[in-house]
């Protein structure tokens, strides 16, 4: 990977530059920027030799093999969002990981908590593949800006690419399968009374009942949620991975991904967390032929949960939302990396 190698090759650089004392620090980022220019142009020609098809494919794989394993915590995560639209205070006290999980089991049956996974995947696989893909796309159009050119290798610089070109990549990705996530946090949602029977019956009915808008319906909460998600993600992640390579350049990659995912997945939850509270909320208005509960916009809606449920209501589910992400984003990660050396490896061999 890019940063693994720019890191390596610029500490090593560093230190020559230290350790002779006849080197400055003008010399030192000169050679770093060099270094990376050198690097970024290998990573472009490794991902040229495994081909477009084959990184799309990387990218899909990962996120549906990360959301299956964590599928029974997401399940959780939605039912505690939506306990405060349909359910009263002292109701909402009571509840608990524990007890919901055991309400699922003794109700629904153990695969319950897989509910709407098929759906999950179907949206996952696309929406993963686009989101690295398109992320990589736009750190090429990024980097190409006229001024960015005589940065590059600046820290500062780097992050502030990854920020922006994740964020990018979570807006054209998340527009792009929208209607598969609406989908899909409804049949997760639905718990005894069943009134979507599959993927296509939902969207039928919802296309009906709603019409075709209804199928983007918390689309700007979506954005306003996906976009500095997916940027805190990728920043914090490539930011993460290039530090622990410098100081331990010899520990495996797969491993430092699943650390470095991880970490990532912690810091952009907890940054975003309301905003994908009131997005699973306005998407559930109208389901099931219920009455709208939020008339407001997106701020209006945070005024009007924080009103009744308290400022911890904003956070409600974040417990399942941490033990699914950290993991969750961590084997996203680790897998989409593991995947494309092994396509690596395989197109070399042919």
């Amino acid at each position: 990977m890019q940063t693994e190698a720019r890191v390596g090759v610029v500490v090593e650089g560093g230190q020559r530059g230290i350790s002779s004392g006849h080197g400055s620090l003008a010399a030192v980022d000169g050679a770093a920027r060099r270094c990376s220019q050198k690097c970024q142009q290998q990573q472009q020609q490794q991902q040229a030799q495994i081909g477009t098809v084959p990184q799309l494919l990387a990218g899909g794989v990962a996120g549906a093999v990360s959301k299956t394993c964590t599928a029974p915590l997401a399940r959780l995560t939605i039912l505690f969002q939506v306990q405060g639209m349909h359910y009263d205070l002292a109701t909402m006290k009571k509840a608990s990981i524990w007890h919901e999980a055991s309400r699922i089991v003794r109700e629904e049956g153990y695969r319950a908590f897989w509910k709407g996974n098929l759906v999950t995947i179907a949206h996952r696989l696309p929406y993963s593949s686009v989101n690295f893909y398109i992320y990589e796309q736009y750190k090429k159009v990024l980097h190409m800006i006229p001024g960015v050119e005589s940065y590059r290798g600046n820290m500062s610089t780097e992050l502030c690419i990854h920020f922006v070109g994740g964020g990018l990549a979570g807006m054209t990705a998340a527009t792009a399968t929208y209607p598969l996530d609406l989908v899909r946090t409804r049949l997760a949602a639905q718990t005894n009374v069943i009134y979507y029977r599959g993927i296509w019956h939902a969207l039928r009915t919802i296309t009906r009942e709603e019409g075709w808008l209804g199928l983007y319906k918390g689309l700007g909460a979506t954005l306003l949620s996906v976009c500095p998600s997916i940027a805190i993600s990728f920043s914090v992640y490539e930011t993460l991975r290039s530090s622990w390579q410098s100081h331990r350049p010899d520990d495996p990659t797969v491993a430092v991904s699943l650390a470095c995912g991880s970490l990532s997945g912690f810091a952009s939850s907890t940054a975003t967390f309301p905003l994908d509270l009131v997005r699973r909320r306005k998407q559930l208005e109208g389901a099931g032929g219920r009455a709208r509960i939020y008339q407001t916009g997106i701020f209006g809606t945070l005024k009007h949960i924080v009103r009744n449920e308290g400022f911890r209501g904003l956070y409600r589910g974040i417990l399942p939302e941490y033990y699914k992400v950290v993991p969750g984003v961590g084997i996203c990660f680790m897998t989409y990396e593991a995947l494309k050396m092994l396509l690596a490896d395989i197109a070399s061999d042919l």
